[in-house]
């Protein structure tokens, strides 16, 4: 994956669902359009619930990866 530079950080790390997801929208709805926000969660179920928020909202997820048990998104505001 090419480094994809994020706005703002937001670490839901020992958060589980929906906390993750809350967050995030709260961030994404503070930001510019087309800022990126990297979040980071511990969340197993992070993966599927971002994909289908960002799905939801038009908010796109631009990069992602797994290291260690965190999942690491960037999303990009619509």
């Amino acid at each position: 994956m090419s480094e994809v530079t994020a706005s703002r950080t937001l670490d839901c790390s020992g958060m589980n669902c929906p906390l993750p997801i809350l967050k995030t929208k709260k961030e994404i709805d503070q930001m510019q359009s087309g800022e990126v926000l990297k979040m980071i969660s511990t969340d197993p179920g992070s993966a599927n619930d971002m994909t289908s928020w960002s799905n939801r909202t038009g908010n796109k997820i631009v990069g992602s990866s797994t290291e260690g048990g965190a999942y690491t998104f960037y999303i990009q505001k619509s």
